[in-house]
């Protein structure tokens, strides 16, 4: 083959390294390096001599390196044989990206799956043009933007998919609310893949995401949506499904009769601090429970049903009057509570606690003061209805 007097690049726009296609050069072979481009020499896989932007001809002096591979003799024309590859570090920032396949996410507040694509734009620039040739080129004789996203795409694949995850887990985002954080996104995802490229002599300048979308005939997806409108709604109103079922209880509690003070303010308390409605409201049915369990213990002594004389609350007789303290129903004999009106076994009327006889004129009572005589023996006084107690 004849040996080439002018080496120069030909490779076309969007390309980030390229093979010169001839490779029989000599020392008289002059060598044209553009702005922003390097050449490199390589002689059997091995690197030799890298030119800068520059016009140069391949003298012994100009190629020290692949001198001493070749062992060129010095003086005249000599032939040899090189590979010379053109590297472009100029700035190459509008190479597309995307995910060629769903990937599947949990949302992580109603833990529904949802298939989710995303796409962008990334930037890039060759800084090391021998560790890029190394790791990338091969057996390739052009290296373009292409080739570079198909050898990238399973790391950033990848990439994308855990940290929209883990920031959707972190920041406690739906999936549906996320394209409210591609800036962010953005921002973790070139901060986490720039150390990858580096090792293959490349600068991620920047990486953007353009949108995050989901299908919408998806199953997962309307149910994802209908969770959102039905929250929407409670929001609304101002409390949400919790706090509502919460209060519910709370309410039916109070409604039952059979419930005491402290069983009560305690579901309150525990429904405060269940649903998250604050230190004041917790405080609230502390305090409120505390007051009403103290009046509770504070009560140590009852009236007479009959004749209302002050007795200690376990008694079960009147020390004034003699008066049995606990009724029974005549119906079904059931104990009828203290300020029940109606037996709640049988719905009975409550009986009327039996009254005894005292005479109301000098005070005298009967031994047997629910069977008086006539007349009082001590004044005469006679026995009627104005003398009961």
């Amino acid at each position: 083959m004849a040996l080439i007097d002018v080496v120069k690049y030909n490779g076309g726009p969007n390309v980030f390294a390229w093979k010169f296609p001839s490779d029989e050069l000599s020392t008289f072979t002059q060598l044209i390096v553009n702005e922003s481009q390097e050449a490199i020499l390589v002689k059997d896989g091995q690197f030799a001599d890298i030119f800068k932007a520059g016009r140069y001809r391949l003298t012994t002096a100009n190629i020290p390196i692949l001198n001493n591979i070749i062992n060129l003799p010095f003086g005249g024309e000599s032939p040899f044989k090189a590979e010379v590859w053109y590297v472009n570090k100029a700035y190459s920032l509008d190479i597309k990206w995307g995910t060629p396949s769903p990937i599947q996410l949990q949302d992580p507040k109603f833990g529904i799956f949802v298939p989710v694509r995303a796409n962008g734009i990334f930037g890039i620039r060759i800084t090391d043009s021998e560790k890029f040739l190394r790791k990338f080129v091969g057996t390739l004789s052009v290296f373009n933007a292409t080739n570079v996203t198909n050898f990238f795409r399973g790391v950033y694949v990848t990439k994308v998919k855990d940290t929209i995850a883990s920031y959707l887990v972190k920041k406690n985002v739906g999936i549906l609310e996320i394209n409210a954080h591609l800036n962010d996104l953005s921002n973790f995802l070139k901060a986490d893949l720039h150390p990858f490229l580096e090792d293959y002599g490349i600068s991620l300048i920047s990486f953007y995401i353009n949108d995050i979308s989901v299908p919408e005939n998806d199953e997962g997806v309307k149910q994802l949506k209908s969770a959102l409108s039905k929250r929407a709604e409670m929001n609304l109103l101002g409390y949400d499904y919790h706090q509502e079922r919460s209060f519910d209880t709370l309410e039916g509690a109070a409604k039952n009769t059979g419930s005491d003070a402290s069983s009560i303010m305690g579901a309150g308390l525990g429904m405060a601090m269940g649903v998250g409605l604050g230190g004041n409201m917790v405080n609230n049915f502390a305090s409120l429970s505390q007051t009403l369990n103290s009046q509770v213990d504070n009560q140590t002594t009852k009236n007479c049903i009959r004749c209302h004389t002050p007795l200690q609350i376990e008694a079960k007789f009147c020390l004034e009057c003699g008066q049995k303290q606990d009724l029974s129903c005549p119906q079904c004999q059931q104990k009828v509570e203290l300020g029940m009106k109606f037996c709640s076994n049988c719905g009975k009327p409550k009986p009327e606690p039996q009254r005894q006889y005292r005479c109301s004129n000098c005070g005298w009572q009967p031994e047997d003061a629910y069977n008086p005589p006539k007349f009082c023996p001590e004044c005469g006084n006679v026995f009627d209805e104005n003398d009961l107690v």
